[in-house]
């Protein structure tokens, strides 16, 4: 079943949802979670998971770090699986905005050959 959770104004004023124990930023993404768990029962996603770091990477290869910090720079996806019909592995953000940094790390992760799926 799902709930709202109660919560302060939130910027984009999405309301967080739990489904089954867990815990989603939007209604949405809650939404999505349900119907890719029901394409899984019925056997054309696998491998389903929620909230995948991916390293971002420059040119040469090397990771992005955060100046001054000096951490790593990831991209953590809302769902990634493998779509059985297709034979090919999906990268999956629900987004109501897409924010300058959303399209900052989209263009990095498009040149490490990796494409993300909007819904």
């Amino acid at each position: 079943m799902s709930a709202t959770v109660d919560q302060k104004r939130r910027k984009y004023r999405n309301k967080t949802a739990i489904v089954d124990g867990v815990r989603f930023d939007s209604q949405k993404e809650a939404h999505r979670w349900g119907v890719l768990r029901l394409l899984q029962r019925n056997g054309l996603i696998r491998d389903l998971q929620r909230q995948v770091r991916i390293p971002l990477r420059g040119a040469d290869g090397k990771p992005l770090r955060f100046v001054p910090s000096g951490r790593a720079a990831f991209y953590v996806c809302d769902f990634a699986y493998h779509d059985v019909p297709k034979g090919v592995d999906v990268i999956e953000d629900v987004k109501g905005v897409q924010t300058p940094e959303f399209k900052l790390k989209r263009a990095i992760l498009a040149s490490q050959g990796v494409e993300i799926i909007l819904t």
